[in-house]
Parts: C-alpha cells; sequence; structure tokens
C-alpha cells in the first residue's frame, strides 16, 4: 500500500514535468519518471523513518535505545501480590504488623500495583485509627473496615477484594505478630510452580487449646474430604489468584473457617499443593477470641459445614466434567 502510494505520486508528478516530451522523447519520459518514482519513494520512506525516531524519543526519552520500553513491558509483567491480614481488636499488635509486612511489599510491589491490605473486622478499639495513620505515609497499604462477621468471614471479604483489584498472588496472614515476614521468600521464589504454597507451624508457641483445635479440624476434614492435610488452617498460605477466582465461589458467605474450605477446595480438585514449615511465636499482644469451651462446638459446627461443602465441591468438580 505504502510503495504504491509513493509511485502513483511520482507518476503523477512526472507527467507534469514531461508532458513536453511525450511525442519527441518517449524513451527519455520512461527513464526519467522511473527516477522520479526512485526519488519520491525514498523521500516518502525517509520520511517514515524520521517519524518512527520522534516516537521513540518520545517514548524513551533519548534517541536508539529502546532499553526503557523493555523495562515498561517488564514492569507491566510484574507479578502483582496482595497480603491480605483481617485484624480485630488489635491496637496492640496493628502497629507492629504493619512496620514488619510493609517491607515485604514494598519489595515485591508488582511495578506499584501490588497492596498491603488490612481488614479491620468492626474493631471496637482503635485497631481501624491506627490502620489509617499508618496509611497516611505507605502508599501500598489498603486499610478496610466492615461489620464485626467473624476471621472467616473477613478473610474472605479480603480474597475477593484482592480478586476483583487485580492480584496475581495473595498471601494471607493474622494480625497477632505470631508469623515472621522473613520467612515469605521462600514461598514467593516457588510461587509459579504450585496453586497453594501453606505453612506448617514447626515447634507452635501459641497454646495448648490452640493446638487442640488445629488437631480436631485436622481430623474433620480427613473424615470429610478425605484428605490428610497438615496444617488445614495455619495463617500463613500463598496462593495463585487464577486458581482461587475458580473456585472461590463454593465458599459461603460469613463461612467460619474460610482458610480450611479453601485448602479443602484444592485438595479435592487436584490442585498443586506444597507444605513449608514456619516459625509461629506467641501472640505479641492482646488476647486471643479463642477458649477451650469453644473447642466441641467448632468442631461440631465445622463436620456439618464441611459436609454441605463437600457435597458443593463434588458438583462443581462433576458439572466441569460435563462441559
Amino acid at each position: 500500500m505504502t510503495v504504491y502510494r509513493a509511485g502513483r505520486e511520482a507518476r503523477n508528478l512526472s507527467s507534469c514535468f514531461l508532458f513536453p516530451l511525450n511525442d519527441c522523447f518517449p524513451l527519455c519520459k520512461d527513464v526519467l519518471s522511473y527516477i522520479f518514482q526512485v526519488q519520491c519513494g525514498a523521500r516518502f520512506f525517509r520520511r517514515a523513518a524520521f517519524d518512527a525516531e520522534i516516537v521513540r524519543k518520545e517514548v524513551t526519552g533519548r534517541v536508539g535505545s529502546m532499553l526503557p520500553v523493555q523495562g515498561l513491558t517488564d514492569r507491566r509483567r510484574m507479578d502483582i501480590l496482595y497480603i491480605v491480614i483481617p485484624a480485630y481488636n488489635e491496637e496492640a499488635n496493628i502497629g507492629d504488623v504493619i512496620e514488619s509486612w510493609y517491607p515485604i511489599i514494598e519489595k515485591h510491589n508488582g511495578g506499584g500495583q501490588s497492596r498491603l491490605v488490612i481488614i479491620d473486622d468492626g474493631s471496637r478499639d482503635r485497631t481501624l485509627e491506627i490502620m489509617q495513620e499508618a496509611a497516611k505515609t505507605r502508599p501500598l497499604l489498603v486499610p478496610l473496615t466492615k461489620e464485626n462477621k467473624g476471621h472467616g468471614a473477613t478473610v474472605l471479604y479480603g480474597y475477593k477484594y484482592a480478586l476483583h483489584e487485580g492480584a496475581d498472588f495473595i498471601f494471607q496472614t493474622d494480625s497477632d505478630g505470631q508469623t515472621l515476614p522473613e520467612e515469605f521468600e521462600p514461598f514467593w521464589e516457588r510461587r509459579n510452580e504450585y496453586d497453594l504454597i501453606a505453612g506448617w507451624r514447626r515447634g507452635r508457641q501459641d497454646g495448648f487449646s490452640r493446638k487442640v483445635i488445629t488437631t480436631v479440624l485436622r481430623g474433620t476434614v480427613k473424615l470429610t474430604f478425605g484428605l490428610d492435610l497438615r496444617d488445614v488452617n495455619v495463617p500463613y498460605r500463598l496462593m495463585k489468584a487464577e486458581t482461587l477466582r475458580k473456585w472461590i465461589g463454593l465458599v459461603p458467605p460469613d463461612f467460619n473457617l474460610t482458610n480450611i474450605a479453601v485448602m479443602a477446595i484444592f485438595g479435592k480438585v487436584g490442585a498443586r499443593i506444597l507444605s513449608i514449615p514456619v516459625t509461629f511465636r506467641p501472640r505479641q499482644g492482646g488476647k486471643s477470641t479463642v477458649n477451650v469451651r469453644k473447642i466441641g462446638g467448632i468442631g461440631i459446627q465445622a463436620l456439618r459445614d464441611f459436609r454441605k461443602l463437600n457435597r458443593a465441591i463434588d458438583r462443581a468438580i462433576e458439572y466441569r466434567d460435563i462441559e
């Protein structure tokens, strides 16, 4: 198309100049017409090259180098990480939690798109106020608040928020200061190999009642789903957003044990799961809302909820197999 246009313009121009020679010098006319076409075509392509150079200047800021453009492409392709942390009455811990986890989101900033998302679950203390104050000087920190619905519903809220905002990977931990940001890197380094990388709490120091709860829930998951998962409710997990997006609709709203539900779903659908040992310190401040008297009720309710969830997962798998 372009060459044809240049040739046509040259032929029109040559006709104007060579009209008197039509009768006497037909051969000269043909030769000169050809020269005109070549010259006009050369001018056309020189102009095109000049225009391209101008565009390159505008994009890169200097002539002859496309490296900044490649850099922009790389930044667009950087993985976007969302760290999701639920918080309820954690005024004693939340400042230190933000201080310790914010450098992780800065390091893996996804070209400025990654976020540290902390969801206040209707706290009655200064948790939200501390979060909002910290966000004034931390552009990658997003403080959210919602009606009190419990840990599971708050985690689910955070996952859906991260998916809506375009996360590539979602990491979840808690706001009591028991986990260590320094142990995050091995998870991140293997993020593309697995759909879910979960910690398992080695030598955990958070009290007898918490250990009993984990044991009860592990047995319940094995009985209901037929899965032997080492630490089903560990609050230290990295997930591929793409995989989570496919199945998160199976988790009922306001579900009490969202993390266990997600791990069970991933296990049943054949997702790739890896467990890595992590440190689990005593609570760094404040008071836990779980006590031994609640353990029996947690197990019974979990058994009911998991049976319903298991049926829903089976139906979803069957439906996808049919498709």
